[in-house]
Parts: C-alpha cells; sequence; structure tokens
C-alpha cells in the first residue's frame, strides 16, 4: 500500500488552504499514484487568531450528509481520485468549543473515521512563546481505528505524540500504523520531532505517518514558524519517506510483511510486564 504524506505551508485564508491542498494531493496522485494521502493539522486553518479559527470551523455532518466546504473537498478528492483520505485534522464547531479533528474517507467519499485530538498543546516553548490550546479547543476521549487496504490504522493528532501509553492502546486496538498530523514549532521540532515519531514506531512496532505543516504564520501580529519536515517511519524505526524544506509530498509503501516480521522476532507486546 502507497502512502503520500501532504506538506503544507497553510494560513488564514481556508479557500486558498482548499485550493492548494486539492493541488498537491492531485500532483501526488499523478507523480506517486497512493493509495492513501494524508494532510497536516488544521490544514484549512494556521494563524490569525481565535476569530480566524472560528470561522474556518465547520458543524460536521451524521455521515452520509451534507458537509461544510472541507468536509466536501476531503470527499470530492478521494472519489476524483479513487483514494482514501485521511483529512490531517480540520477545526470542528462544537456545542461550546472548538475541537481539533480527524476525518477519514474511502474511495467513494465515505466517512470511515472522526477522531478529535485528546491531548491539548499548553505549553511554553524555548524561545518563551506560549501556547494555549485548551483556552479555544475541547478535548476528545476516545482512540479511533479504522482499516483500509488489509491494514487497521490509527488516529492521533500531534501534541499526543508525547503520551507513549495513547500508542500502546492503539498497538492493543489492532494498529499496524499510526497517524500523526502535525503543526510542530520550529523550536521544538529541531530537537524532538523526528526523535518522537521513531521512539513511536520502535515502541509501538507500527509505521507511523506524519504530515505536517511548514514555513512561518502570522498569529496576533507575530510570526510563528513551523518544522515541516513530514515522514514515514517502518516499524523498526527507519525513516524511509521525508519532505524536504517547504511544500510538497513524500512516498512511501507500507509492507505488511515487515511488520508481521519485526513483531515475531522481537515481541514486545507479549513480553510487557508493567502496563
Amino acid at each position: 500500500m502507497r502512502i503520500s504524506v501532504i506538506q503544507m505551508n497553510q494560513g488564514s485564508d481556508k479557500a486558498k488552504n482548499i485550493a492548494d491542498a486539492e493541488q498537491l494531493i492531485a500532483a501526488a496522485c499523478e507523480s506517486d499514484r497512493p493509495h492513501l494521502v494524508t494532510l497536516p493539522e488544521t490544514w484549512t486553518n494556521l494563524g490569525g487568531g481565535r476569530e480566524a479559527r472560528e470561522r474556518a470551523a465547520e458543524i460536521l455532518p451524521t455521515p452520509g450528509e451534507e458537509g461544510g466546504p472541507a468536509y466536501e473537498a476531503m470527499r470530492a478528492i478521494a472519489r476524483r481520485h479513487e483514494i482514501h483520505v485521511h483529512g490531517g485534522s480540520i477545526v470542528e464547531k462544537g456545542m461550546e468549543k472548538l475541537f481539533n479533528t480527524t476525518l477519514v474517507f474511502d474511495p467513494e467519499g465515505v466517512e470511515i473515521a472522526r477522531y478529535r485530538k485528546i491531548h491539548l498543546f499548553d505549553i511554553t516553548g524555548p524561545d518563551g512563546t506560549g501556547y494555549r490550546e485548551s483556552a479555544l479547543y475541547g478535548g476528545g476521549d476516545q482512540i479511533v481505528t479504522f482499516a483500509a487496504h488489509g491494514i487497521t490504522f490509527g488516529c492521533t493528532i500531534c501534541y499526543d505524540v508525547r503520551f507513549p501509553e495513547h500508542y500502546l492502546a492503539l498497538r492493543r486496538a489492532g494498529a499496524e500504523a499510526i497517524f500523526i498530523p502535525s503543526n510542530f514549532t520550529l523550536m521544538t521540532g529541531k530537537d524532538h520531532w523526528e526523535v518522537l515519531m521513531r521512539a513511536r514506531a520502535i515502541e509501538t512496532q507500527c509505521w507511523i505517518i506524519a504530515a505536517a505543516s511548514t514555513g512561518s504564520y502570522e498569529e496576533r501580529g507575530a510570526q510563528r514558524q513551523v518544522y515541516g519536515h513530514s515522514l514515514i517511519a517502518d516499524p523498526w524505526g527507519h525513516v524511509v519517506a521525508k519532505c524536504s524544506d517547504g511544500v510538497g509530498f513524500a512516498t512511501a509503501h507500507l509492507d505488511a510483511a515487515l511488520t508481521a516480521r519485526v513483531r515475531r522476532d522481537m515481541p514486545v507486546l507479549d513480553h510487557r510486564r508493567l502496563a
């Protein structure tokens, strides 16, 4: 199964972000013919403050009913290219708060998974910049998996990666590959991005598929930077595909036989004693 990670430099113009995603996915499909593509975290909006996020937010429909512009764009992309679309995440409008939510569509445009980010990014970065995701977003409370092309996938988003118990729970739920769409900050990304992605791959013996945002964006009058370096790591922890700087995509073949061999030769799940 071939998977492409799409790397974007999205901003606060939702219509432009959707158009950019459509163009990048079309280029990946023409060049690499993936069976599944995955987008970054909040690919329809990055920056512009609370008002921009609220404008970008969509009320998600009951599966099978018509949704908002991003929802329908992902459905159309899936049908047009006859692929699975893992929609990174978009801003979901809830009753009281927003949610950072993943949607997955099959090649017929049918929604097959929905995941709300569990762990919220309330930290102070090494440069002193504060991030308070919980001021605007609510957190999810359920782990989510779905199947495509005979492989079971787990859903996570960005800051989730720092909580290995989440990934162990997905492995125990049958995951063979796990998505981590991200907007990793430059300051944390340069030190932690690849280390964390490879660690989660090694611990869970899963493929890690991480589409990320790159470049800079404006937030309340200040410029912020995100790290990019979208990647796919195999269950042994090798990075087998990686994006360069700037927008683009990278593609890898997920080999189920490799997953089985790694798990057979080092059965760490059977050996666990403390969790």
